[in-house]
């Protein structure tokens, strides 16, 4: 016997799973570790007999979503959806709660090598964004509209949108998470040397969505059904870097930019391709406003893309990224920071201070606030006084100019950091040796670092629309 809740919240008892539904709660143990957190059920199947429950963990980001068997579930205590909507009981279990012990374990499943993936649960470092619900259409171009190629471009959902109101500048509108996107549709993807399981959903064509892998050219990022159609089309296809021009090149490490509107078939295929690790995405089918920089790594075989920004070629509000995504085989060792580093170096040229679109991932917010903390303490730690008896000076504004970080991060950063303190009528900033140890410990680890004198490249001005 089990112990379930009804519609209003009363507990009564269950013999099998078979009254589980879309919108129960139950706990559910993680793929990683003997944690027993509370998930939602999101959708039910049942294939060759056996029932499978897709799941998304409360309070827990969506990458971490998948298809599970009953042998997983602790279906000892269920919550059911009321007829208002929410969830019976009116206790909500701790999402570290572990179940009692007496708990049969599952038997052990296939895991993801995903270091980044294991990283981010354990350390609990992202926590699922409550999107907004307007009423539009998800995912597709209006009916209207002759149906484009399904290629989009993503982009980080704007913290300043009004409710209800879709945001139209760039390539993105705001994002309505129905139950068809909640639902992560692609199993695999082999993208050169790397077989990687995708985070969340990105609309690639049908016929490819029940497959267990789809293939994918790392070089001209075409998508392929099979590997066979693959090994076909890279006999044919002599492409060995992204389109576009080569703008720096340090040892193996090389961008390109990318013209969304002279390069529409990449952009999209790009943008398709980073739409299965970025959230919070709505897809728009016109990349022509937006640049693409493309980081790669080269060996004898070709150039391989390690991440890619992209950013809007006229920004009224001098965002200097749009999207930005290190592959997952990459993350960890440091290219987050280098796509970052690129981006300011970009804003550096053109003489202006930029900002990341917001709101960010969670991944990416815990990148840029690293950057930032070590590009401003960096700046700091290097300041020489002025006099025999004067202490170092800068202003906020001088860290802006030299850094291009715009004066809102940079003040959020020292505020994080506990550096500004309010000493005999003006603000002041301290640093402690503890600081400045720990700054050069993180420095050490950086051990790839943009070269402006390898940066090749002369800003446009894309106030004119006939430059597009």
């Amino acid at each position: 016997m089990k112990t379930i809740e009804d519609m209003d919240g009363n507990e009564t008892l269950s013999d099998c799973t078979t009254s589980l539904v879309e919108g129960c709660r139950l706990p559910v143990k993680m793929r990683y570790g003997d944690e027993w957190p509370l998930a939602e059920i999101v959708s039910v199947k049942e294939v060759n007999g056996c029932v499978y429950y897709y799941i998304h963990f409360v309070d827990y980001n969506k990458r971490l979503d998948e298809w599970v068997t009953e042998s997983r579930l602790d279906t000892r205590k269920v919550q059911y959806p009321r007829r208002d909507g929410g969830v019976g009981g009116t206790s909500t279990p701790s999402k570290k709660a572990n179940v009692p012990t007496s708990r049969p374990s599952s038997p052990q499943e296939l895991v993801n090598g995903n270091a980044v993936l294991a990283a981010a649960v354990q350390k609990k470092i992202s926590r699922k964004r409550k999107a907004p619900t307007p009423s539009i259409e998800p995912e597709q171009p209006p009916p209207a509209a002759p149906a484009p190629p399904p290629a989009p471009c993503a982009k980080e959902e704007a913290n300043n949108a009004l409710p209800g109101v879709p945001r139209l500048t760039g390539s993105m509108i705001a994002h309505n998470d129905d139950v068809v996107t909640r639902m992560k549709n692609v199993e695999m993807i082999e993208l050169g040397l790397h077989r990687i399981r995708p985070w969340y959903f990105s609309p690639y064509p049908q016929e490819l969505i029940d497959l267990s892998c789809i293939y994918i050219c790392e070089f001209c990022l075409k998508y392929r059904k099979s590997r066979k159609c693959l090994e076909r089309h890279l006999a044919k296809c002599n492409v060995k870097h992204p389109p576009g021009n080569e703008i720096y090149r340090k040892a193996s490490i090389s961008f390109f930019e990318i013209d969304g509107r002279k390069n529409k078939a990449y952009a999209q295929n790009l943008c398709l391709l980073a739409k299965l690790f970025l959230d919070h995405k709505t897809l728009y089918y016109d990349t022509d406003p937006f640049l693409f920089y493309v980081m790669t790594d080269l060996d004898e075989r070709g150039f391989h893309i390690v991440g890619y920004f992209s950013k809007e070629k006229e920004s009224s509000q001098d965002y200097n990224v749009a999207c930005i995504l290190t592959m997952p085989p990459y993350q960890r060792k440091g290219y987050g920071k280098l796509l970052i580093e690129f981006s300011y170096e970009l804003s550096k040229f053109e003489g202006k201070t930029g900002s990341p679109e917001k709101p960010l991932s969670d991944l990416g917010l815990l990148s840029y606030r690293s950057y930032w903390a070590q590009t401003i303490l960096e700046i700091l730690v290097s300041l020489k006084p002025t006099g025999d008896n004067e202490r170092p000076q800068i202003t906020i504004m001088e860290i802006c100019e030299l850094t291009s970080i715009q004066k809102e991060d940079v003040i959020s950063t020292l505020q994080n950091l506990n550096l500004i303190n309010y000493y005999k009528g003006q603000y002041i900033i301290t640093l402690s040796k503890d600081t400045i140890d720990q700054h050069h410990k993180a420095m050490e680890k950086r051990k790839i670092r943009i070269d402006p004198k390898c940066l090749h490249w002369t800003p446009k001005d894309w106030s004119k629309r006939a430059k597009w």
